[in-house]
Parts: structure tokens; C-alpha cells; sequence
């Protein structure tokens, strides 16, 4: 598997390199419709993340000391943001998360193609994502626990 820095510099690679704004959306939108359903028993309140005008869940859970990331919108533009975010972090221990902060879509000027409410939804998934890392962290990963 591929490191966190790893894949994060293949997906700045990709969004470098398609140089026109609306080609990166088209990007952004073709991820979204690729990335799989959340299924429905977690499109509830409970998972919604908060500041987005569509609506954008997130499913974290946390299995053999890595963490794992479901999301789902009912926008391609808000569900493909929440793909790449969720696709450079699955399936990787709490301790890599938190050391790779999810700022890289501001290198690669993907807030700037947005709306300032989808920059919000954007900026309340990435705290979540952090939120829950560090969470697994101080449960499980500190402590020597690797799964639950």
C-alpha cells in the first residue's frame, strides 16, 4: 500500500497538470460519481457533516489499527472533494494521518474553484477526518491497542 505522502503527491501531480479550472472540477465531479455509496443505514444525522450546502456524510471506523473513511453526497462536486480526501487517508494508522494534515488540496488551489459553502463543508470534513484520527490515536494507538 502506499503511503499517505505518496499518494498525495500523485494527486497534486494529476490537479497540476490539468491546468484549466473547469477541467479540475470536471476531475473533482468524475471522482465523485466513481467513488462508491455509502450505504444507507450511515447517510444519517449523526454522520452529516456540517457547513455544506449539500448534504456530505462521513462513516469513520477503525478496524486492525488503521483508519477508514465511507463518504457520500448528494453532489459529484462535494462527493468528489470528500473522495479524494477519504481515498488519501483509508486504510492508514491514526499516527500517519495526523502527521499529514489534509491541507494538500490548498497546494493544489482546489478551494479556490469552490464555493465559500462547499469550502466550509470541505474545511468540516478535513477537521473531522483529524478529529477522528486523533481520536484512534489516544484510544487505541498510544495505549498499544491495535484493533478493536
Amino acid at each position: 500500500m502506499k503511503s499517505i505522502e505518496e499518494k498525495k503527491n500523485e494527486l497534486l501531480e494529476t490537479l497540476e497538470l490539468i491546468g484549466d479550472e473547469h477541467e479540475r472540477l470536471t476531475f473533482i465531479v468524475d471522482m465523485g460519481k466513481n467513488a462508491p455509496e455509502l450505504a444507507k443505514e450511515y447517510r444519517q444525522e449523526i454522520f452529516r457533516i456540517e457547513g455544506c450546502t449539500s448534504n456530505l456524510w462521513l462513516f469513520p471506523s477503525y478496524s486492525d489499527g488503521k483508519c477508514h473513511f465511507g463518504i457520500d453526497s448528494d453532489s459529484s462536486i462535494t462527493k468528489g472533494i470528500a473522495a479524494m480526501i477519504a481515498s488519501l487517508y483509508d486504510g492508514h494508522p491514526p499516527s500517519e494521518i495526523l502527521a499529514h494534515p489534509p491541507q494538500f488540496l490548498a497546494e493544489a488551489g482546489v478551494p479556490q474553484l469552490l464555493s465559500p459553502n462547499r469550502r466550509n463543508g470541505l474545511s468540516n470534513l478535513s477537521k473531522e477526518v483529524e478529529n477522528y484520527a486523533t481520536l484512534c490515536f489516544d484510544r487505541y494507538e498510544k495505549n498499544g491497542i491495535s484493533s478493536t
